[in-house]
């Protein structure tokens, strides 16, 4: 992906010539299938795009497992069937909530933003006139970089990290419709030092804070029903960036064809905590955010990977969900 860094300070999405190649083909398919789609009223497409989606999560059967495991350490007192549902409302969601992101990378922003509310619009709002440095708190969600988009298209400057995906093609492609308002990109294997110049330039933050990235510089504190590796950098990031954390979760209904950001406020508390309460009000606010909506989360990831010494890793348990 090199050809694609054209700065030292964020990272530039570049079209390739080699993206012609018929190795592509097959990705080209599926950007113009979501192209089409984007193009249906979403009355119509989202009923489509649920039964495929709980399609897929039935032939999809890793990932499937996995959000099967997160859900039975996560969600205990939930019934079996109530997991499953769950799962399946998941898979319903994510090409829902995609498919607008892809809408909003093609059309009219105006247009999109007359199917959001904001829930807590009040808090960006105040931190804005007061031209406060924010980092948003987001748990990874199927339309997690809507909101990003939408405070770009308003004229707020963004900053956010991500990973590069496998294909490149469909790293160009998903990387040019975040940037489409403007903003910046950092990618993750560039460090972390770009982000914060960001921050501290003016640029409002988006942090996923629910990743596993070890036991090394991570916190083992609660998770739900069970605990979870948890990397306390939003309060250095917070110092550093003298900066605002934000929870923010956005939440696709398939009923209204709308989609509702919840915004809570500022974790004005972490200033003078050690790690470990960082971690834990983290992942809290993951907690507060997530469970009244849990088919909107990303219950696929490996969520749990890392577990204490002598503990074996849920995904590697043959007994929990044996492998088809």
């Amino acid at each position: 992906m090199e050809n694609n860094r054209k700065s030292q300070v964020e990272f530039i999405p570049q079209f390739q010539k080699a993206f012609l190649h018929p190795r592509y083909w097959g990705a080209w398919l599926g950007l113009g299938a979501f192209a089409a789609l984007a193009k249906v009223p979403p009355r119509l497409r989202d009923p489509l795009l649920g039964s495929l989606g709980r399609l897929a999560g039935k032939v999809a059967r890793s990932a499937r497992r996995r959000a099967q495991i997160n859900l039975y350490y996560c969600l205990p007192e939930r019934s079996e069937a109530e997991r499953e549902a769950i799962i399946d409302a998941m898979f319903a969601t994510a090409p829902q909530a995609m498919v607008m992101m892809a809408e909003l990378g093609m059309g009219n922003a105006a247009n999109i933003r007359q199917r959001v509310d904001w829930h807590g619009r009040e808090i960006i709002d105040r931190l804005r006139a007061a031209q406060e440095n924010v980092i948003f708190l987001v748990p990874h969600g199927w339309g997690v970089d809507i909101p990003a988009m939408l405070l770009a298209s308003e004229g707020q400057k963004m900053a956010a990290m991500f990973h590069n995906q496998r294909n490149q093609l469909l790293d160009y492609a998903w990387n040019a419709v975040r940037r489409r308002f403007g903003g910046r990109m950092h990618a993750r294997n560039d460090g972390i030092k770009p982000f914060i110049a960001s921050v501290r330039q003016g640029y409002w933050g988006y942090y996923l804070p629910d990743q596993d990235h070890g036991a090394e510089h991570s916190e083992f504190v609660d998770f739900f029903a069970t605990y979870k590796a948890t990397l306390p950098a939003v309060g250095r990031l917070m110092k550093v960036c003298r900066a605002k954390v934000v929870p923010l979760f956005p939440v696709y209904n398939s009923q209204t064809h709308r989609l509702e950001v919840y915004v809570r406020p500022p974790m004005d508390d972490l200033l003078t905590a050690d790690d470990r309460h960082i971690a834990r009000r983290m992942n809290e606010e993951v907690e507060v955010l997530v469970r009244p909506h849990p088919e909107q989360y990303t219950w696929i990831l490996k969520l749990l990977k890392t577990r204490k010494p002598g503990e074996t890793e849920p995904y590697a348990r043959d007994e929990l969900y044996a492998r088809k």
